[in-house]
């Protein structure tokens, strides 16, 4: 039985393969800054009692926020999908559902992509009543 361990070699030439081996290490790279910056503003900088609906309004108000989260909602989903891609190509011996279930990822990436970009572009806050000792 062979146990893949994630070191092997970096794909030969230019195609998708290799570009796809470069986006996972640099898509990790930014995840791990883009996550971090997050878990720190969501979790210490702010009580986690008031991160609420009100306090993404707020944010959501500066365009620097929408952009932020899509950066994150993107790296994110390409690159867990590009990671399941990569895990049915070891694992799925049957070339029929390598590609099946290849192309099942990608419309989910597609949908789940439209999903987080059009909720991030078309966010409008409704007026709520959440006290101002929450939101300085």
């Amino acid at each position: 039985m062979n146990i893949p361990t994630g070191f092997g070699p970096r794909p030969a030439g230019s195609g998708f393969e290799s570009i796809a081996w470069y986006f996972m290490r640099v898509s990790a790279i930014g995840l791990f800054f883009l996550a971090i910056i997050h878990l720190l503003l969501n979790h210490v900088v702010h009580d986690v009692s008031c991160t609420s609906y009100d306090l993404v309004a707020l944010r959501y108000a500066n365009p620097y926020w929408r952009v932020y989260d899509w950066l994150l909602l993107s790296l994110a989903l390409l690159h867990g999908m590009n990671g399941l891609r990569i895990i049915v190509a070891d694992y799925v011996r049957d070339r029929t559902w390598q590609v099946r279930i290849t192309w099942l990822l990608v419309i989910l990436t597609v949908v789940f992509f439209m999903i987080g970009t059009v909720t991030l572009i078309e966010f409008q806050p409704v007026t709520s009543n959440l006290g101002p000792h929450c939101l300085k």
